[in-house]
């Protein structure tokens, strides 16, 4: 359920259909615009240092036309990732991003609040003095460092957002409000180490260990290889071709297993045909073996995957209009979009479905682009669970009739 590795960059989130956002180092190294408020001055060989601070804060409101009697716009299972809400204004996240870079280096602290910073950052819930209890750590979203041994080669160290999908958890670098289904079941973030060497400008490298996926701690003791290749092969055009193996098999099961495995291929493309049109893919195939998220067993391997299209148009210089079409495969079940044919039940176990999503989003920018106004249509339609009165989504009497499901919104975005 989204990168070059070797700067952060400043980018503008414009309103000429940039969905991709840019190249920072969550998710392809894509970055919100940073906000410089004090520069620092150094003496000796790492000469002059920059300290930024930058930020967001959202909110929305989602109406669900199935008037759903929970006010959920999850369905029977993980439907939306973090636009769950339907019926009542909502909180999204609150972000708090500080970065200090050098000549040789740069360190990133991205702390996040609020809802949508609980279910982006759940891998870090539990509190290592008292595991029943959330310990500060679910607030990091990001803390890591780079160090520069040329100007073609770098290291990070700590905790990073993925490289794997287009979308990112920062709601002011997605052109789109509502998150794609490829990003509710890809990875979110790692724990680990990467290094990136830039060929040229349009050609780089990444490759990097980390823990288990979405997770501070390791479930086991085999490590997770993560790489990525970014090539531009025209101005305009970026391509980039992402990986990831890891065990993440429970231990007491297959843990230790070199059986088990969470195996996901990725790639993305955007290119701007013009200044105010752009274009997007994203399309990834991955699959599970072993005793991890109902993938079966150590002997059975289970795939899924799925691809969504992006464009997106600016109207005039603070109004744009975008649009993306998804289809996401889990008729395996092995990933968290299931469906329960019998009525979701305490103890039940869901089955494998699919979906295909269309999304329109406008962006409307005020304030010198510092709030974003996006209102949203979104319809998500499932197949027909045969012979049980049971769907995906609910109705307003609370029983689950609906294979589809309508929503219209308003987003509100501060992001400074």
């Amino acid at each position: 359920m989204k990168k070059v590795y070797c700067t952060v960059l400043s980018l503008m989130i414009p309103f000429l259909g940039f969905s991709k956002s840019g190249l920072d180092e969550e998710k392809k190294a894509k970055t919100t615009e940073t906000s410089k408020i004090e520069e620092v001055k150094e003496e000796g060989e790492e000469g002059k240092g920059s300290f930024a601070f930058s930020g967001y804060l959202d909110s929305y409101y989602m109406a669900n036309f199935n008037k759903p009697a929970s006010r959920s716009n999850l369905g029977q299972a993980n439907a939306r990732v973090f636009d769950i809400k339907s019926g009542q204004f909502s909180l999204g996240l609150v972000q708090a991003k500080a970065v200090y870079t050098n000549s040789k280096s740069e360190a990133v602290v991205d702390l996040t609040f609020g809802p949508n910073a609980d279910l982006g950052n759940y891998g870090n819930l539990l509190s290592p003095l008292n595991s029943s209890k959330t310990g500060t750590a679910l607030a990091i979203k990001q803390a890591y460092f780079t160090y520069k041994f040329t100007d073609k080669f770098s290291m990070t160290a700590g905790q990073f957002g993925t490289h794997i999908g287009y979308e990112v958890i920062d709601a002011p670098a997605n052109f789109n409000y509502s998150l794609s289904n490829l990003f509710n079941n890809g990875p979110f973030y790692h724990m680990g180490v990467k290094a990136t060497y830039a060929f040229t400008d349009k050609v780089s490298l990444m490759a990097g260990v980390v823990n288990n996926v979405d997770g501070l701690g390791d479930n086991n003791r085999k490590k997770g290889i993560i790489s990525q290749l970014f090539i531009s092969p025209v101005t305009g055009w970026n391509v980039y071709l992402n990986f990831i193996n890891s065990n993440e098999a429970n231990p007491g099961s297959d843990g230790d297993s070199p059986k088990a495995h969470y195996r996901v291929f990725d790639v993305t493309s955007s290119y701007q045909v013009t200044p105010k049109f752009l274009v997007g893919v994203n399309a990834a195939l991955g699959s599970q073996k072993g005793d991890y998220q109902g993938a079966g067993g150590p002997d059975n391997s289970k795939s899924w995957g799925g691809a969504a299209i992006y464009s997106n148009v600016a109207i005039t210089d603070n109004f744009a209009i975008g649009a993306r079409y998804e289809y996401f495969d889990n008729d395996n079940g092995v990933r968290a979009l299931l469906a329960y044919p019998n009525g979701k039940l305490d103890g039940a176990t869901g089955i494998g479905t699919h979906v295909n999503s269309v999304t329109l989003t406008g962006n409307i920018g005020l304030a010198d682009g510092h709030i974003l106004i996006k209102p949203e249509f979104r319809l998500d339609a499932y197949p027909k669970a045969s012979g049980t009165k049971e769907q995906q989504f609910e109705d307003s009497d609370g029983n689950f009739t609906k294979s589809s499901q309508t929503t219209f919104g308003i987003a509100f975005i501060y992001k400074f």
